[in-house]
C-alpha cells in the first residue's frame, strides 16, 4: 500500500542524536525539507520537554505518521508507543548508526529521505519485547554493555588519545572480563544453564554474508534470536570480526545460536545491565522476552527503482 502525499506527519526531532549535532540539522531546516517535498508536517523540535512527553504528545496526534528524526534509540522510544497502533512510523536516519534505516534500505540522505516519504509504502514489522518494553533489534547481556558504555564516554571527543584510551580499556576488559552464569529458558526448546561472556536477543536473524554485520532482511520472521558467546578472548573477538568480514561470523565454535517465540533469562542478579538497542540501560531479571509478530507499521521504498541513485541496499 502506498502513502498519499496528504498524509499528515508529525515529527520527532532528537537534537542530541549524532548527525543533528555534526550538521546542525534544526527544525526549520526539517520544515523547510518538507514544505519543498510537498509534504504537510508539524515539526516537534522542543528540546524543554521531556522526551517522553513528547512522544506521547506525537502518538495522540491527529498525524497519520509519526516520523522520528534520530538515532536507534529514538526510533526505539517511538516504537514503543507506536506498536499495535494505526499510526505508521517513518525514519530520518539522523543517528550514528542508523541499524533499522539500513534494514529498510532507506535513503540516508535527509532530503532524499523525506523526499521519498511521498511514494513510500507501509510494511508492518516484527519487534521485540523484554520485561513489557520494546526493542527494534537485540538486547546484549554481558561484556558488550560495558564496552558500549566505554565507547559512548568518548564520542564526540575525536581525539586519537582518547581512542587508543578506548582499544586500551576493550582489550583489558576483554581479557580480564569473567562468564556469567545465566538460565536460559526458550518456549521452543529446553531450559538450558550457560557460563558465557555475552548472550543477545534479538528480534529475528542477522544475516550472514560478505561484509553483512548486524543486517537483517527479514524482519518478519516471527522468532528471537539467542546469540551465546561461550567465551570471549581477543583471539574471539578478532575470529569473529574476521568472520563478519568474510561472512561466516555465525560458525564460529565460540558462538551457539537458538531460536524461539519466546524466552526467560534469569540470573542470581537482581539487576544487569544489557545494551538495549544501543542504549546501556539497567534491567531487572528475570529478563522475560518474547516476539510481537508485524505488530509495528513502518514506511519504506516502494520497491528497489524508488530508491534514489547510490542508496539501493
Amino acid at each position: 500500500m502506498e502513502l498519499s502525499a496528504a498524509r499528515r506527519f508529525h515529527v520527532v526531532l532528537n537534537a542530541n542524536s549524532g548527525t543533528v549535532l555534526a550538521t546542525g540539522i534544526s527544525a526549520q531546516s526539517l520544515v523547510e525539507h518538507f514544505a519543498a517535498a510537498g509534504l504537510e508536517a508539524v515539526v516537534d523540535g522542543d528540546t524543554k520537554m521531556p522526551f517522553a512527553e513528547r512522544i506521547a504528545r506525537a502518538a495522540q496526534s491527529d498525524a497519520d505518521v509519526i516520523v522520528a528524526a534520530g538515532g536507534d534509540g529514538t526510533i526505539t522510544a517511538l516504537a514503543g508507543a507506536l506498536a499495535g497502533s494505526d499510526k505508521a512510523l517513518a525514519i530520518l536516519p539522523l543517528g550514528t548508526v542508523n541499524a533499522l534505516a539500513k534494514d529498510l534500505g532507506l535513503p540516508m540522505d535527509i532530503p532524499q529521505a523525506i523526499a521519498l516519504l511521498k511514494s513510500a509504502a507501509i510494511r508492518r514489522i516484527d519487534v521485540g519485547e523484554v520485561n513489557g518494553r520494546i526493542y527494534l533489534h537485540k538486547v546484549v547481556i554481558g561484556v558488550i554493555p560495558a564496552l558500549a558504555a566505554a565507547r559512548e564516554h568518548i564520542r564526540g571527543q575525536g581525539t586519537w588519545g582518547s581512542k587508543a584510551a578506548f582499544m586500551r580499556f576493550m582489550f583489558n576488559r576483554l581479557m580480564r572480563a569473567r562468564r556469567m552464569a545465566i538460565a536460559i529458558e526458550p518456549e521452543d526448546g529446553p531450559s538450558h544453564i550457560v557460563r558465557a561472556k555475552a548472550v543477545a536477543v534479538a528480534c529475528n536473524a542477522y544475516d550472514q554474508g560478505i561484509g553483512k554485520i548486524f543486517s537483517r532482511q527479514n524482519l518478519e520472521g516471527g522468532s528471537l534470536y539467542i546469540y551465546t558467546l561461550s567465551s570471549l578472548t581477543i583471539v574471539d573477538f578478532v575470529r569473529l570480526s574476521a568472520g563478519m568480514l568474510l561472512g561466516n561470523w555465525q560458525d564460529a565454535a565460540a558462538l551457539s545460536i537458538e531460536k524461539s517465540r519466546a524466552v526467560t533469562i534469569r540470573s542470581h542478579k537482581k539487576l544487569v545491565k544489557v545494551m538495549f538497542d544501543g542504549e546501556v540501560e539497567s534491567l531487572h531479571t528475570p529478563l522475560d522476552f518474547r516476539i510481537r509478530p508485524a505488530a509495528l507499521s513502518v514506511l519504506v521504498p516502494p520497491d528497489p527503482d524508488a530508491l534514489p541513485e547510490g542508496n539501493v541496499p
